[in-house]
């Protein structure tokens, strides 16, 4: 898949404890955006946080670690985002989305080797 060089940035903030239908919603989001085909998606896992209700999620606090923020990022171009945008309202009981231009540098994956072209090792002069 190629990306334009511009594209948009979807940012989805939410809770870890944020359930749809059953399961994490971080990871409903993350399979709808694949199977959608778009461009990638990722999940952070933020250690300290606040939102609407002004409630600080932390780590170091062992009752509210268990709902720690998370933010599920998309990159794709904007029509593919704009599409996305109905079904994450859809599952979003409470959170936060952001949606921002954002200039593509670089976006490859690693080819994997054919076995014609697999170079030999390098072998360092003087060595046996």
């Amino acid at each position: 898949m190629k990306l334009p060089s511009e594209a948009e940035r979807l940012r989805i903030y939410i809770g870890e404890s944020d359930m749809f239908e059953g399961r994490p919603l971080h990871q409903v989001l993350v399979e709808e955006a694949r199977r959608r085909g778009l461009a990638g998606a990722t999940v952070l896992r933020g250690t300290l946080g606040f939102g609407a209700n002004s409630c600080i999620h932390s780590t170091k606090n062992l009752k509210l670690s268990q709902d720690l923020p998370m933010v599920v990022e998309i990159v794709d171009n904007p029509e593919r985002i704009a599409g996305l945008l109905p079904e994450i309202d859809s599952m979003l009981g409470e959170g936060l989305v952001t949606r921002e231009k954002v200039q593509v540098i670089l976006y490859r994956h690693e080819v994997k080797p054919t076995a014609k072209s697999v170079k030999p090792p390098r072998t360092t002069k003087g060595a046996n």
